[in-house]
């Protein structure tokens, strides 16, 4: 065997022996249950806040459909309306084809009564039809602007659908994710605290019917974009705890906290609203430092400490 022949046989058994001696790469660590609820966290406070942003538009989109049946309700009287003018003006159209301004004219002129008094007839025809044409200009003028607001109604609505569509999606999405990190952190996508058995404070007035209502939904699970009775998200729930009570608030934080009177801590009382996470979560206060709230993806209507995260500020239901 010649020398070169040996040399490569050599350096293959000592590239063979390496190979068996150098240990296998370490497989990627598996993140702690604590990281895993770290990472859980940080993916439900993103996700609440597309879902946040959802209610908002489901909001504006409410508006907008309102705005559109009043619109609507608008064009129909509006077009008899201008039916009518327009008839109006036809016929008007059509009598001074057939006996011509000269002719009208002539047979007044020629009929019995004073010249000042023909003369006078013949400036009342004319402020008539000026009159005439002008409402006919006013009424077609008006239905054309409320029919072009309508259309751009209609077309806004139909955007705001769409967006909707593709923000279900997406949260839908997002949420396979997170439900599969929780049953790898907790054994299971969802947890259950159970109902309230405690007592439940006694408050007079509407707060009190508020308050109740939370206290009642307890244990209820967390459900985006619901406002009950089978579940609900944030701001569902304080929606539904004072609609209970005869109040009306919007399906968003943030635009509850655009409607309520802004207090002080030190005011605070049973009943009020609890803003945290920059508008992006809301709570009912219930009095003794406790809030009620719909905390999260995965869990259950809960009652918590008033300072669980930093709060953002608070409001009164007015």
């Amino acid at each position: 065997m010649s020398s070169a022949r040996k040399l490569l046989r050599a350096l293959v058994l000592v590239g063979l022996g390496i190979g068996l001696t150098v240990p296998a790469a370490a497989a990627q660590a598996e993140p702690s249950p604590s990281e895993l609820t770290e990472q859980i966290n940080k993916a439900s406070t993103e996700l609440e806040k597309v879902v946040e942003s959802y209610n908002k538009l489901n909001e504006q989109l409410k508006q907008t459909k309102t705005a559109s049946a009043a619109l609507a309700a608008k064009m129909g009287p509006l077009e008899a309306q201008l039916a009518k003018a327009d008839a109006e003006v036809g016929t008007m159209a059509a009598v001074a084809y057939r006996t011509g301004q000269v002719g009208t004219a002539s047979a007044l002129l020629d009929g019995s009564g004073s010249l000042a008094d023909r003369l006078g007839v013949l400036d009342q025809l004319a402020r008539d039809r000026k009159r005439q044409l002008e409402g006919f200009t006013a009424t077609e003028r008006q239905y054309t602007e409320e029919k072009a607001k309508l259309e751009a109604t209609q077309a806004k609505q139909t955007a705001q659908l769409k967006e909707l569509a593709a923000g279900k999606k997406k949260i839908e999405a997002e949420l396979d994710k997170l439900y599969e990190m929780r049953e790898k952190a907790y054994g299971s996508a969802t947890s259950s605290s159970g109902g309230y058995t405690g007592s439940i404070p006694s408050i007079s007035g509407k707060a009190g019917v508020a308050v109740r209502f939370a206290y009642n939904a307890i244990g209820t699970p967390y459900v985006w974009a619901a406002e009950g009775p089978d579940g609900y998200d944030c701001s569902g729930l304080t929606l539904a705890a004072w609609r209970a009570a005869g109040k009306t608030l919007p399906h968003n934080a943030a635009m509850q906290w655009d409607v309520v009177a802004h207090i002080g801590r030190g005011s605070l009382q049973a009943g009020d609203l609890v803003f945290y996470s920059g508008l992006g979560h809301v709570a009912i206060y219930v009095g003794g430092g406790k809030v009620i709230h719909a905390p999260t993806f995965g869990e259950s209507v809960k009652l918590a400490s008033v300072d669980m995260m930093s709060p953002y500020g608070y409001g009164r239901v007015r």
